[in-house]
This record gives structure tokens, sequence and C-alpha cells, in this order.
């Protein structure tokens, strides 16, 4: 471990790494309810279990089950199997589940490291396509492309200001509505598609001559708009840079991965 890191990181890149600290400040409306679950949950883990083991097997479970959705309904227009929208909408379940505790067993074990805080918002990164995508082919949105772009776009982005004001300011904040609760609507909207199939979703709604689709679409942009809003604030008020969730040391992606295969 050490010959890999003299090797392949700098000296400063080693101080910032060592300086680092985890900051988050949550405010999620789920978090403080789904609390009780989680510290069950990570109980049951056995303790040898590592906290990047548990992290890489949610995010397969979760790649997994959007990957199945998506061959049934590449165009976001087919009407997928109702047991592949529950089967997402269960792996998404699994893979929120784990990646809530990850953290937790990495604290528990006496593993916690900047590495692995990398490592699992790397994760989080990929999986925020198959999420996106998973929510667009439960209420084919296909039929609408250009909103089709407009909702992945959105999460992708969102996602990464969300870091980028954590660099700035040093601490990673959720709102009262964030990524818990889209991850439990998006959960829901599969459910609704695994229930009733996905073409509920096109019933037009009595007197405002608009399918059922448009009402999770323009709930999204709201919320899409707030969280914007917010990062973009911090990003330009809330400091100068410091060591957040991203770890920003200036390391090229290359020395990263081998690191971490190597601790």
């Amino acid at each position: 471990m050490r010959f890999y890191r003299q090797k392949l990181l700098t000296e400063a890149q080693l101080k910032r790494l060592g300086e680092h600290q985890y900051s988050c400040q949550s405010v999620s409306i789920l978090d403080s309810i789904l609390q009780p679950y989680w510290n069950w949950l990570v109980s049951k883990v056995p303790i040898w279990l590592a906290p990047n083991l548990i992290t890489i097997l949610g995010l397969i479970i979760n790649i997994l089950t959007a990957l199945i959705l998506i061959w049934y309904a590449p165009d976001a227009k087919t009407e997928a199997p109702r047991w592949a929208s529950a089967f997402c909408a269960l792996g998404l379940f699994i893979y929120q589940s784990l990646d809530a505790i990850d953290g937790k067993q990495a604290r528990r074990t006496g593993t916690a490291n900047p590495l692995g805080e990398l490592f699992d918002h790397g994760c989080d990164s990929l999986s925020t396509v198959f999420v996106a995508l998973s929510a667009c082919i439960a209420i084919q949105i296909g039929y609408y492309p250009g909103w089709m772009f407009f909702q992945c776009f959105c999460a992708m982005t969102l996602f990464y200001c969300a870091h980028w004001q954590t660099y700035v300011s040093g601490t990673l904040r959720f709102g009262k509505v964030d990524v818990t609760e889209a991850q439990f609507t998006i959960m829901s909207i599969l459910t609704i598609s695994a229930i009733f199939g996905s073409t509920i979703w096109s019933t037009k709604l009595p007197t405002l001559d608009v399918e059922l689709k448009m009402i999770p679409l323009v709930i999204a942009c709201g919320v899409a708009i707030l969280l914007a809003q917010a990062n973009i604030s911090v990003i330009f008020t809330g400091g100068v840079g410091k060591n957040g969730s991203t770890v920003a040391v200036r390391i090229s992606p290359k020395p990263v991965l081998v690191a971490l295969l190597h601790l």
C-alpha cells in the first residue's frame, strides 16, 4: 500500500488526502425517518464485510435490474413487463439501503478513509444515470425525447452541482427534499408501473387534457430548480474551496483506481 502511494501520489496529494475530513449536513425528511432502519440493517452486516464491497454490491444490483428494464424497452416507448418494473424498484431499494449503510459500516469497523468516500461517490455517479433512465422508461417518456433528455441531464447536472458546492464549502448538504426523496419517488413510479403497467402514465387527466406522466415531470422540474438554486448559491458564496466529499486532490483517475485496488 505504501509503495503504490509513494509511486502514484505526490506528497502534496497525500497531505490533502490525510487532512480530509468528511462533513455532511442533512435535513432530509426521509433520512431522519429511515435512520432506525439503516442502523438496524448495518447491525446485521458481518463485521468482516468491507464497506467498499457493500457499495459495489449495491451498484451491481442497481445496474443489473435497470438493464433488464432497458432491455425490454430500449426506446422508452415499449411497455416493459410489469415484473421488470417491480424488479427494478426492488433493485433501487436494495441499492439505496446499501448505499446508506456503507459509511456506517466504515465507521463501525474503523476503516473510513477519503479513498473509500471517493469510491462511494463514484459509484453514485454511475447509478444516477441508470436510475434516471429507469424512471423515464417506467413512464414511457420516449414519446417525448426532448423531455427525456432534459430529465436525464437534470439528474446528472444536479449530482455534479451538489459535489461542486461540497468542494467549495467543505460540507455535503442535503435539503428537506433531496436524493433519498427522489429515490423513493422513483421507486413509487416503478411500483405503479409494475401494478398497472406503463401505459397508465398515458392516461389523460380530465379537464386538463394532459397525460398523467406530466405530473412527475413537472414535480421533478420544480425540485430540480430549487436544488440547483441552493447549490449555485453555495458555489458562489460558500467559501474558497475546501477538501470536500469529492476529495479534490487533483489526482488523475488511473492512479486513484490503482490505489483503491491496493487498499
